[in-house]
C-alpha cells in the first residue's frame, strides 16, 4: 500500500481519502456478508482479503496524515481483548457467556465515562434491522429484556393490532416500525440475525422470480398480460425447478 500511494504508485489509490473509501468499506462487508450467508468458505476468504484491504488502506492514510498507523490500530484493538476480558487475562471468573456479556457491557459504560450511555456506541448507520438488533442486545445484557418469548409474541399481536387501527398513513408507519422491531426482539431471542435472514429471502425471492421470466423467455409469453392465477401458476413451477443452492434454503 506504501508502493500504490507513493509517487511512482497508481494514480487512483493516491487519490483516495477516508472519506471517499467509505462507500467501498461498506460494500466489501457487504460482500463479506453474502459470502458468509452461502456458506462459501472459498469466496468468504477472498472477501475478508479485501475487508482487510480497506483496513490497511485506512491505516495507511492515518500513517501518512500523522494520526495512527497499522501498529497502532492492531495495539488499541488488543488493548481492548485484555482488558475486557479479565477472566481470561486476569484474576476474574466468569460462569456462562451471559456473565461474559454482562461484565463486557460493564467495562464498556467505564470506558464511555458517565456522560455516554450505552446505545451510544451504536452505529446510527447501521441498517435498521441491524441496529435494532444491535440495541436489543444491548440493553438486554443489563437485564432490560422480555422474561420469555411469550410475552414478545403478546406484545407482536399488541402492535399489529394498533398497525391495523392507524388512521392516517404517518401513523400506520409509526406503528409498522413498532411492528418491526418486534419482530427484531423475537429473532434475537430465538437466535436469528434478522437483516442476515431479509438477505436470504431477498434472495430467495430474486431467484425464483428470475426463473419465472427465464421460463415466459422460453414459452414466449408476457407475465405482465397474465392473470394473477396465470403468474403464481408459474411461481410455483419456479420455486419446485430452483435449487437448494441457488435459493440457501429449501423452503
Amino acid at each position: 500500500m506504501a508502493v500504490l500511494r507513493g509517487p511512482e504508485g497508481c494514480p487512483w489509490d493516491r487519490e483516495q481519502t477516508h472519506e471517499s473509501l467509505r462507500d467501498s468499506l461498506l460494500e466489501e462487508s457487504y460482500e463479506a456478508l453474502e459470502a458468509l450467508d452461502a456458506g462459501d468458505k472459498g469466496e468468504l476468504k477472498a472477501e475478508l482479503g479485501d475487508l482487510l484491504l480497506q483496513v490497511v488502506m485506512h491505516a495507511r492514510l492515518g500513517q501518512e496524515s500523522g494520526d495512527f498507523d497499522i501498529g497502532d490500530v492492531v495495539e488499541g484493538v488488543s488493548r481492548k481483548l485484555i482488558y475486557r476480558h479479565p477472566h481470561v487475562f486476569g484474576d476474574d471468573d466468569a460462569e456462562n457467556a451471559d456473565a461474559v456479556l454482562a461484565r463486557w457491557e460493564g467495562l464498556k459504560k467505564k470506558e464511555r465515562g458517565d456522560e455516554r450511555g450505552m446505545l451510544d456506541g451504536v452505529p446510527k448507520s447501521l441498517p435498521a434491522l441491524s441496529y435494532a438488533q444491535s440495541v436489543q442486545e444491548r440493553v438486554a445484557r443489563v437485564g432490560f429484556d422480555w422474561q420469555n418469548d411469550e410475552g414478545v409474541i403478546e406484545k407482536l399481536t399488541e402492535e399489529i393490532a394498533e398497525f391495523r387501527q392507524a388512521a392516517s398513513q404517518k401513523e400506520k408507519e409509526r406503528e409498522f416500525g413498532d411492528v418491526l422491531f418486534t419482530l427484531v426482539n423475537y429473532a434475537r431471542r430465538q437466535g436469528i440475525d434478522p437483516e442476515s435472514a431479509l438477505r436470504t429471502a431477498n434472495h430467495k425471492f430474486y431467484t425464483r422470480f428470475a426463473h419465472m421470466e427465464k421460463l415466459c423467455r422460453r414459452r414466449g409469453l408476457d407475465m405482465a398480460k397474465m392473470t394473477l392465477d396465470e403468474q403464481n401458476k408459474l411461481w410455483d413451477e419456479a420455486k419446485k425447478e430452483t435449487s437448494a443452492s441457488d435459493i440457501l434454503d429449501t423452503d
